[in-house]
C-alpha cells in the first residue's frame, strides 16, 4: 500500500528471528549447599492441657459482698477473690461460744464439789454414795463443754467460708457471678474458673512406628526437645521437653499419646490451645543440605560456572525449618536455583538475581482500600484469583505475570533489521501513516468513501502490581 511500512524478516530475538527464548538468560535466585546439623522432627498436632483446674464456688449460701480479683489476673493460692456477708454467720458462732463459756463453768463448779465431797469422805463425813453423783455430773459437764466446742468450731469454719480464697495458683477466667448476687455450694459455674498454666502441658499423638525410639531416649535419661507453634506454621509460641507417653497405643489411630511440659513463663499457652507440635527425636550432624524451596520431585537445579544450569539427581531426607537435608552429587558452596524454577530446562541460561533485589509483592505501597499498588489496574478474573492468596502465593504468580510480560516484550523487540517482524518501517515523505489512506494531491480525484481497515493491535498485557520501592 502507498506509504505504507514494510515487515521486516526479523531478528534472533524475536518472534520471526531463531532461537528467540532459547538464548535469553532466565533472572533467578538462588541458595546455597551447606552442611548443618539437621534435627530428625516428628510433627503433630496438639492441645494445651492445664496442670489443673478449679472452680471456685462458695461453701456456704450467702450474698455476694466484695469482689477482690480482675477477670485474667495471676492470683496464688489462697489469695482472697470474694466475701460473702458474715453477719448471720458470725451470729451463730457467737451465740454458740457464749453456750460453751457457761457450761464451761458449770464444769468448773462441779469439780471444785467433787473435790470438797472427797475431803470429806475422807473424814467420813459423807456418804460415798454422794461423791459419786458428783464425779459422774462432772463427766456430763465435760461432755458438753466437749460438744459445744465442736459446735464452736464448726460455727468458726462456716465463718470463715465467708471469705473465698484461690484453692491454687493460676489465671483467672471470666467472673461467673456479680456482687449482691445470692450464691449456693450447688452453683454450677461457681464464681469464676482458674486454671494453672505456668507451667501447662501439651498433649499429643505420636505414630506407634516411633514408640520403641521414644522409650529407649527416655530410658537413657535424654532430653527431648519440643516445640510448639501456631496454626501456620509461622510463630514459635514455646519450647520444652517431652516428659511422658502413656502405656497403651490406640488401636484405633494407630498411635501413643505423649505429654511435654513448658514454663510458659510469658502466658502465651492457653488451656485447650490447638498447637503445632515439633518433637526431636534425633539430630543428623554436618549432613548435607539445600533449601526446602531448591527441590523438585527427586532433583535440584544447580548453577554452573558458564551461567547454565543443570539437572542434579538427589535423594531426599529430613527437613528443619526451610532446609532439607539430601543425598546426591552436590557439594558444600555450590548454588542452586530456589526460585525461577518452573521456566528452566537442562543447559539453560540463568543471571542470578541478588537476594536485596529480589522483588517483595508482600512489601508493595497499599493504597486506600488495602489492595497492593496497581492492583485494580489487573482484570478482574486476576483480581478475583489474588484475593484468594496468601501473601507467598500472590507474591509467586505476580512475579511469574512479570516475567510472562517480559519475555513477550523482550521477544517482541529483539530482531535486527526488522524489529523484530512486528514494526513497520517509516512511512516517505507526504505518505499517511499507517493504517490510513495518504492525503489526496491537490487536482487529483478524490477516492471514493468507504471503510478504512484498521491495523491490528497486539492485545495488552495486563498491568502488573510494581513491587515497593525500597
Amino acid at each position: 500500500r502507498a506509504g505504507g511500512g514494510r515487515r521486516g524478516p526479523g531478528g534472533p530475538g524475536g518472534p520471526g528471528g531463531p532461537g528467540a527464548m532459547g538464548a535469553q538468560a532466565q533472572p533467578v535466585s538462588v541458595g546455597v549447599v551447606e552442611r548443618r546439623d539437621m534435627r530428625v522432627l516428628i510433627s503433630a498436632i496438639g492441645t494445651m492441657n492445664p496442670r489443673a483446674t478449679a472452680v471456685v464456688r462458695a461453701k456456704v449460701s450467702g450474698e455476694l459482698l466484695r469482689l477482690h480479683f480482675k477477670e485474667g489476673d495471676e492470683v496464688k493460692a489462697g489469695q482472697l477473690l470474694a466475701e460473702i456477708d458474715p453477719r448471720s454467720f458470725q451470729a451463730s458462732f457467737n451465740q454458740i461460744q457464749g453456750t460453751l463459756q457457761r457450761d464451761q463453768a458449770l464444769l468448773k463448779n462441779a469439780q471444785l464439789d467433787l473435790q470438797r465431797y472427797k475431803e470429806l469422805q475422807a473424814q467420813d463425813s459423807i456418804a460415798g454414795q454422794q461423791v459419786d453423783t458428783q464425779a459422774a455430773l462432772v463427766r456430763q459437764y465435760q461432755g458438753t463443754v466437749a460438744a459445744d466446742q465442736a459446735q464452736a468450731d464448726a460455727a468458726k469454719l462456716q465463718l470463715s467460708y465467708t471469705r473465698i480464697t484461690a484453692p491454687i495458683a493460676g489465671r483467672l477466667g471470666l467472673r461467673q457471678a456479680d456482687r449482691g448476687n445470692v450464691v449456693n455450694p450447688s452453683d454450677t459455674n461457681g464464681i469464676v474458673t482458674i486454671t494453672q498454666v505456668k507451667p501447662i502441658d501439651a498433649v499429643f499423638s505420636v505414630p506407634e512406628v516411633h514408640v520403641g525410639t521414644l522409650a529407649r531416649r527416655l530410658a537413657e535419661g535424654r532430653e527431648l526437645p519440643v516445640e510448639l507453634w501456631d496454626r501456620d506454621l509461622k510463630q514459635q509460641l514455646g519450647r520444652g521437653r517431652l516428659n511422658a507417653v502413656d502405656n497403651s497405643i490406640d488401636i484405633a489411630t494407630g498411635t501413643i499419646k505423649a505429654k511435654a511440659a513448658f514454663d510458659n513463663a510469658e502466658g502465651r499457652l492457653f488451656a485447650n490451645q490447638f498447637v503445632n507440635v515439633k518433637l526431636e527425636v534425633d539430630r543428623l550432624e554436618q549432613a548435607l543440605t539445600v533449601p526446602t524451596t531448591a527441590v523438585q520431585n527427586n532433583y535440584v537445579y544447580l548453577v554452573q560456572e558458564d551461567g547454565t544450569v543443570t539437572q542434579r539427581r538427589i535423594a531426599v531426607g529430613v527437613t528443619d525449618g526451610d532446609r532439607v537435608s539430601v543425598k546426591g552429587e552436590l557439594k558444600p558452596g555450590e548454588q542452586v536455583v530456589v526460585d525461577g524454577i518452573d521456566r528452566l530446562r537442562e543447559g539453560a541460561k540463568v543471571t542470578v538475581i541478588e537476594p536485596d533485589k529480589v522483588q517483595k509483592v508482600d512489601q508493595a505501597v497499599q493504597d486506600a482500600s488495602g489492595q497492593p499498588r496497581g492492583m485494580r489496574n489487573l482484570p478482574p478474573d486476576v483480581r478475583a484469583k489474588l484475593a484468594t492468596m496468601n501473601p507467598d502465593e500472590r507474591k509467586a504468580y505476580l512475579q511469574k505475570l512479570r516475567a510472562e510480560r517480559g519475555g513477550q516484550r523482550n521477544g517482541g523487540n529483539g530482531g535486527s533489521g526488522g524489529n523484530g517482524g512486528n514494526v513497520t518501517a517509516p512511512a516517505a515523505e507526504g505518505s499517511a501513516p499507517a493504517g490510513q489512506s495518504p492525503a489526496p494531491s491537490p487536482g487529483s480525484p478524490q477516492p471514493s468513501p468507504g471503510p478504512t481497515p484498521a491495523a491490528p493491535s497486539a492485545p495488552a498485557a495486563p498491568a502488573v502490581p510494581a513491587p515497593a520501592g525500597r
